[in-house]
């Protein structure tokens, strides 16, 4: 198991701690984190796109002019597709793009990321992540102090609703309860700073 420095809230070491090799220590699937990246983002899609068809558009209910004899090219209908205001070829409709994918490849997708930002030495634990009162100075000083820099994915476990509203305000950090981390929202930190209750969860769920 690697080890890893626990820090307070000011950068100081006070302490180690071991990762897991199940989860910070496999070999990266990336075929499993682009199955789950995919499907995330597809997931997301509000599927309220919608264009109107040459059935759908109003008027055309006549031949503009006669089959032959006027030199133009034939038509049917003035709301044929390539006609102005006319109707959409293969218009899209509403839809729902969400699909599943099996929880063993989302699993090893979260393990992968995790393993990658780890080697990387991108994971940065803390004693105790707390905020006594609403200000998000605090949570700002503290990922200075840590020296977490960039787009920053702050974990915590529980519900710790003063470090949540203290820390959303702060550019590019992004602060969740470490039970709803997904794939996509780690791969796209810079850095994962989560407190030891947040890694113990991980590991007691992941393990």
């Amino acid at each position: 198991m690697a080890k890893i420095d626990v820090l307070d809230m000011t950068g100081k070491v006070v302490g180690e701690t071991e990762l897991s090799d199940a989860i910070f220590g496999i070999e990266p699937n990336e075929s499993a984190v682009h199955a789950v990246v995919v499907n995330y983002l597809a997931n997301q899609r509000q599927g309220t796109q919608s264009a109107l068809t040459r059935a759908e558009v109003s008027g055309g209910g006549r031949k503009p002019w006669r089959q032959k004899g006027t030199g133009h090219a034939r038509q049917g209908s003035i709301r044929a597709p390539q006609w102005h205001h006319g109707g959409v070829v293969f218009a899209p409709k509403p839809r729902d793009y969400r699909y599943n994918v099996n929880k063993k490849i989302r699993r090893l997708a979260l393990k992968s990321v995790l393993s990658d930002k780890a080697s990387e030495g991108k994971i940065i634990v803390i004693d105790s992540l707390n905020a006594e009162e609403y200000k998000t100075r605090v949570i700002a000083d503290c990922l200075k102090a840590v020296k977490a820099e960039g787009k920053v994915m702050l974990a915590y476990a529980g519900e710790n609703d003063k470090l949540f509203r203290s820390a959303r305000n702060i550019e590019k950090v992004n602060p969740t309860a470490v039970n709803l981390i997904n794939t996509y929202a780690v791969l796209g930190s810079d850095y994962l700073v989560l407190d030891k209750a947040a890694l113990e969860k991980l590991e007691e769920v992941f393990a």
